[in-house]
């Protein structure tokens, strides 16, 4: 009995994500099988199209209801949880699908950037708390855990139906984050301070002064001209809550070789 049941439950599920006459299960009527394909279908496809509004804008009908029905057909879901269903749309799209002429060839990257602003928008993790009146050149400057670095080959951040590059040219650098308000906002950001951006996100106890140096070895620049550009750039991410600043440990001994 439990073996018939257990079968026709798989029959139904084959039946409502590759719904095609072939796979229809037996004995039940058309009519009742076409409202259960269409709440499934619209519940997802629903959720996708708010979670990927700029993707969606770069389709017609037709090519976004193929995308979709291929998502439910073919990708094998790790969550229960319809929020994180635009995270597995991204997991299909960079492991289980096979792009068709009408796709652009950044879409992987396209539905990366726009899962980011849901991801940190509904992130249990907070902001830092407003910066005490620190210098940032003689202060820790601590990453904020909903900051998130990201570097793409394609200029996600200005695609849309008016923009369609073709072509890869330079890495694109941006840096989202959510601030004290609850406001999600980004930063294109060039290589330079993509590095900076890189070193404070990774700094456990080095001074803002200390970072800077670093990043002057690194590109082999002068560091008072560094200090000046990077003094401003860290007040401005402490201002945004992209970083703490925390004073410096009293037996610690600052110095920048």
């Amino acid at each position: 009995m439990m073996s018939a049941l257990l079968d026709a439950q798989l029959g139904m599920a084959r039946h409502l994500r590759d719904p095609r006459p072939e796979n229809a299960p037996e004995g039940i009527e058309e009519r009742r099988l076409k409202v259960y394909r269409e709440l499934v279908y619209n519940n997802i496809e629903g959720f996708i199209s708010s979670g990927f509004p700029v993707l969606r804008s770069l389709y017609d009908a037709g090519q976004w209801q193929e995308l979709v029905r291929a998502f439910v057909a073919v990708h094998r879901c790790a969550t229960p949880y319809f929020l994180e269903i635009s995270q597995e749309f991204i997991r299909f799209l960079t492991e289980d699908y096979s792009p068709r002429e009408c796709d652009p060839p950044f879409i992987a990257e396209l539905a990366h950037y726009e899962w980011v602003e849901l991801a940190l928008d509904v992130s249990e993790d907070e902001p830092p708390a407003l910066p005490r009146d620190l210098d940032p050149l003689h202060a820790v400057p601590r990453w904020s855990p909903v900051a998130w670095l990201l570097s793409y080959a394609w200029p996600v951040h200005r695609i849309g139906p008016a923009f369609r590059p073709r072509e890869v040219s330079e890495p694109t650098f941006l840096l989202v984050y959510r601030d004290r308000e609850e406001t999600v906002g980004f930063m294109e950001l060039n290589p330079a301070t993509a590095r900076l951006a890189e070193l404070l996100r990774d700094n456990v106890a080095q001074s803002g002064d200390e970072v800077l140096h670093q990043l002057a070895r690194e590109l082999g620049a002068e560091v008072d001209v560094i200090r000046s550009f990077g003094a401003e750039q860290l007040n401005q991410f402490a201002r945004r809550a992209i970083i703490a600043l925390e004073p410096l440990d009293p037996a610690s001994d600052e110095g920048c070789p």
